[in-house]
């Protein structure tokens, strides 16, 4: 059966393209910070060998450190993205961004375990809701196909 085009729905479909065109370079830079969050989740491995020695760590410390990242990423995940509903993606990504930034910029201050096992534990509560966010935020903005108004 033939669909019926009526002018609401070419206005619709070229809506949906213009949002879709002026949305697309931040979607670019999102993906962007979702490379880098992949990094900053392993960048303790490239530093592992310097580390252990500059700073005596044994690679028990290394370990949990390495495990603590991913124990605030994971319990913090879905409190954020509460947060992002509730605040708002754009205030609440930035927030990410930013204080992800700050703590990842820290890390070069680490002198002891105990700093490390924090800075590692806050840059994965710093870090959680970022990836599940933009999928969020993408939401809003890019229906489903063939889904209602």
């Amino acid at each position: 059966m033939p669909r019926y085009d009526h002018p609401s729905t070419n206005f619709e479909n070229a809506t949906y393209a213009k949002v879709t065109w002026r949305f697309l370079p931040f979607l670019f830079i999102f993906i962007y910070y979702y490379v880098a969050a992949y990094l900053d989740c392993v960048n303790a491995g490239f530093a592992k060998l310097q580390m252990l020695s500059d700073l005596q760590f044994s690679e028990s410390v290394y370990g949990l450190g390495a495990d603590i990242f991913f124990i605030g990423y994971s319990v913090f995940k879905v409190p954020s993205n509460i947060l992002l509903h509730r605040i708002g993606a754009r205030e609440w990504i930035s927030r990410i961004m930013v204080t992800w930034a700050l703590v990842s910029a820290a890390s070069l201050f680490v002198k002891t375990p105990a700093m490390f096992y924090t800075l590692r534990f806050l840059l994965g509560v710093a870090e959680a809701g970022f990836f599940p966010g933009i999928v969020l935020y993408l939401t809003y903005w890019i229906r489903r196909a063939g889904a209602a108004a």
